[in-house]
């Protein structure tokens, strides 16, 4: 049996789904579930990394990210954060200034996972779930590392991801189907026996 190990993008994934209003209820999303959607065959699940960072400036965001994350260790995954670093931009129609929020790390810090796993022989397949092509750089440098290790890719739904496609051993598109398999149920008992329920506005 080859050792598969999934590195999540969670923000990349998040996005793709908040775009479309009709996929919000799959926000309260089961990635252990989603995993297993992706799993190829004569193969078992190692470890799944989330990649994700606490928003700063929106105290409900926080505590909602705060209870999926409860959520998601809950199931066995390994969260692995980030950070959001502040930023002045210019508008280019008015030339005023603003300030927005750029998530930072996350390339990094799956990058950095790849190579660590990879050198302490973790997997045989690394599956990757996202379509940044910032992470192009980092899939290069394994596959020329080690040439025996596969890296495979889901690009999540309504994304296309034609860079990260050419440069992989496979790839596979994430579709409704497979996110209407994985959410959680409404309300989650851990296993310390205390209880969560999704968030309303992610119904």
């Amino acid at each position: 049996m080859k050792l598969v190990t999934f590195f999540i993008d969670g923000f990349n994934v998040y996005h793709a789904i908040d775009d479309n209003p009709a996929f919000h209820k799959y926000k309260w999303l089961n990635y252990a579930k989603l995993a297993k959607c992706f799993l190829p065959p004569k193969s078992t699940i190692n470890k799944i990394y989330y990649f994700t960072a606490f928003t700063i400036w929106d105290s409900d965001k926080v505590n909602r990210h705060k209870k999926y994350i409860r959520a998601l260790r809950n199931e066995g995954i390994e969260v692995i954060h980030g950070k959001f670093k502040i930023r002045d931009r210019k508008c280019r129609k008015c030339g005023a200034y603003y300030t927005s929020h750029e998530e930072k790390k996350t390339d990094v810090n799956i990058a950095i996972k790849l190579f660590q796993d990879a050198m302490n022989d973790e997997y045989d397949t690394a599956i990757i779930i996202s379509g940044d092509s910032d992470l192009i750089p980092s899939i290069e440098a394994i596959k020329s590392s080690f040439p025996s290790k596969e890296i495979g890719i889901v690009i999540p739904i309504n994304r296309r991801a034609e860079y990260l496609k050419n440069i992989v051993d496979f790839h596979m598109k994430m579709k409704e189907k497979h996110l209407a398999s994985s959410v959680f149920e409404d309300t989650i008992t851990l296993v310390d026996g205390q209880t969560i329920t999704k968030p309303p506005t992610w119904a």
